[in-house]
């Protein structure tokens, strides 16, 4: 039966068919032109509310990324002053030791010169003896030569005299 209608009606079917397929065509587009001219305010608040969700979740990766980075650094810090507070508290002990040693080195140090002083005094008394036993062992010399050579003859002398020592006794200049 197809074959006995002439062609015309062929051709217009066809021609039909793809004229109602491009009104169609011609017809969405419009329709989905005017459809996003009144599109739905909510779509947008919904596109808008993903798009910040994106963003606000990119930045919150970001922010955690940061924070654990922050936290290392904290945990080294805090590393860095335990190693810091050790390397003092040494320091302090050292110190405490180093003072209570100046503070027996400078008691030594007083004993000693106490010592020196002592001695020194002592020293001094010593010489002033020696040199008066060497002045009266001069002395004593002295007159035993003079006794020895006849110029002291205390035989001869008057005992009458009072400035003259008694005999045996060299009269001293002191």
């Amino acid at each position: 039966m197809f074959m006995d209608t002439p062609n015309t009606l062929l051709i217009a079917t066809v021609g039909a068919f793809i004229l109602g397929w491009l009104i169609g065509r011609v017809g969405a587009a419009l329709k989905s032109r005017s459809q996003a001219r009144k599109r739905d305010p909510r779509d947008d608040r919904i596109r808008s509310l993903e798009a910040e969700l994106r963003i606000s979740t990119s930045e919150s990766e970001k922010a955690r990324e940061s924070l654990e980075g922050l936290e290392d650094d904290v945990k080294e810090a805090r590393e860095e002053i335990e190693r810091r507070d050790n390397v003092i508290t040494e320091q302090q002990a050292t110190i405490g030791r180093l003072r209570e040693d100046l503070k027996d080195s400078v008691k030594k140090t007083r004993e000693l010169r106490a010592e020196l002083t002592d001695r020194a005094a002592e020293n001094v008394r010593s010489e002033v003896k020696l040199r008066e036993v060497e002045t009266e062992l001069s002395v004593a010399q002295a007159s035993t030569d003079l006794i020895a050579t006849g110029v002291l003859d205390y035989t001869v002398a008057p005992e009458s005299v009072e400035d003259e020592p008694p005999a045996g006794q060299v009269k001293s200049s002191r």
